[in-house]
């Protein structure tokens, strides 16, 4: 016989739980052994109105069952008060259900400011309000476990919701990256997006779909979703009916097109959309680093066409060191405008390593009269004024802006000998020209 998962210990808070699938999460969580803060304002689909009613019957039928529950009657905006109700009366919080939602559906042209902001205002600052709230007692317990809920209008778009679908869309991103900042302390945050019959889904689906479409059907998913045996981050799951699975958004390979003109992006077309061999990235340093694999295998192409451009060597850079491609653009920047380095005037020398050996060095020579960036050590008899050493990954993920080159430093990712100070006149240099950072 499956051993039943148990919250015992845990408090939960669940918005939006007077009725539909917030009620059935809070009853759940309660029948196994958790303490729950019902959050509901009482209020219609449209977030016009409010009532204690819903959020106390839930709560009493939570305590007639033997369970142990409190009511919070806030609107999802004040995070900070259906938190400290958690706090007051039962001393922790551990999982947060951002479950509340409305909805104002009308077309973009009929669409008043209020209909906008009032859909942000509940449901992507009413999700931010909560966890932000909750997160410092996650942090320091070293535990917390984080649903938002999405929708299907938000991953396909639907007819008089761009309101509702770009909210939908946005809570998305804000789980992936509470997932990043929560990996360090076990804090996972996680996306559902639920198909079943609600206060918002009564008005906008045929009664009998509604009906058979029963909140308690997404309710084992969230549960599994938020307990602490839980495996998965920054990942997005679907129920509805019975049926559950994963969502992963997948790309392309591509193509790269050197110097591309519009006219060779069209014409290109079909095999830059074609997703045979498509694949899912988790990370953005993972994307970036297939970029820089596109970049390197356009580089070794050009090398044995023969039609590598700029001077400098600039057709010596190794198609095997991922950001070869990056001290390659740098090149050709400089090659192009090279008033944008003269007042640096020194020679940086960049020694990428594997994370333990070194793969290569790359000279920023901005010493000279015709500034250059090449592969190899320093040329001429000169010293370098500054020595880089750091990682490949790294270097692409500084680039990309996934890593703090701050952050890296302190850490011990990115060692410099020398003048420091002129890696921050690189700095400003690489982002005004968007190209990298240093």
């Amino acid at each position: 016989m499956v051993q039943q998962l148990r919250y015992d210990g845990k408090v939960a808070i669940v918005t939006g739980a007077g009725g539909g699938l917030g009620k059935t999460y809070a009853l759940e969580l309660a029948k196994r052994g958790c303490k729950v803060v019902v959050n509901d304002l009482g209020g219609d689909r449209h977030g016009t109105s409010s009532s204690t009613s819903m959020a106390d019957k839930v709560v009493q039928e939570i305590k007639s069952a033997g369970g142990q529950a409190v009511a919070n009657y806030d609107s999802v905006e004040f995070g900070d008060k259906i938190v400290k109700t958690a706090i007051d009366s039962f001393g922790r919080i551990d999982i947060v259900i951002n479950n509340a939602g409305i909805l104002r559906d009308v077309s973009l042209l009929k669409m008043q400011d209020v209909d906008w902001d009032l859909i942000y205002k509940v449901h992507v600052k009413g999700a931010y309000s909560v966890t932000k709230a909750a997160w410092p007692y996650m942090r320091d317990q070293k535990y917390g476990r984080i649903i938002v809920t999405s929708s299907n209008a938000a991953i396909y778009g639907n007819f008089g919701q761009t309101n509702y679908s770009s909210a939908k869309s946005a809570l998305i991103g804000f789980a992936n990256a509470l997932a990043k900042e929560g990996e360090k302390y076990n804090i996972k945050a996680n996306t559902l997006v639920p198909t079943a019959g609600s206060r918002l889904t009564q008005t906008v689906m045929p009664e009998d779909l509604v009906n058979a479409l029963k909140p308690e059907y997404v309710t084992p998913l969230t549960l599994y979703m938020v307990h602490e045996s839980f495996p998965e981050t920054g990942r997005v799951f679907e129920a509805g009916a019975g049926w559950y699975g994963q969502l992963l958004y997948y790309r392309s390979n591509g193509k790269v097109v050197p110097h591309a003109s519009v006219e060779d992006v069209a014409k290109n077309w079909e095999q830059i959309t074609d997703m045979k061999g498509a694949h899912s990235l988790s990370f953005m340093k993972d994307a970036t680093a297939h970029l820089m694999d596109a970049l390197a295998a356009q580089e070794e192409e050009e090398r044995e066409n023969g039609t590598s451009g700029g001077s400098g060597g600039s057709d010596d850079f190794p198609s095997d060191i991922r950001s070869s491609a990056l001290f390659r653009e740098m090149n050709e920047g400089v090659q192009k405008e090279p008033h944008l380095v003269k007042n640096v005037k020194a020679i940086i020398l960049y020694s990428i390593t594997d994370g333990k050996d070194e793969l290569g060095k790359f000279t920023l020579d901005f010493k000279s009269a015709n500034p250059s960036v090449y592969y190899g050590d320093v040329k001429g008899g000169e010293k370098a004024t500054t020595t880089v050493t750091v990682s490949d990954n790294d270097f692409t993920e500084i680039a990309a802006g996934t890593l703090n080159p701050q952050k890296a430093f302190m850490s011990g990712k990115l060692k410099v000998k020398g003048n420091i100070m002129l890696l921050q006149k690189l700095q400003g240099l690489m982002d005004s020209k968007k190209k990298s950072k240093l």
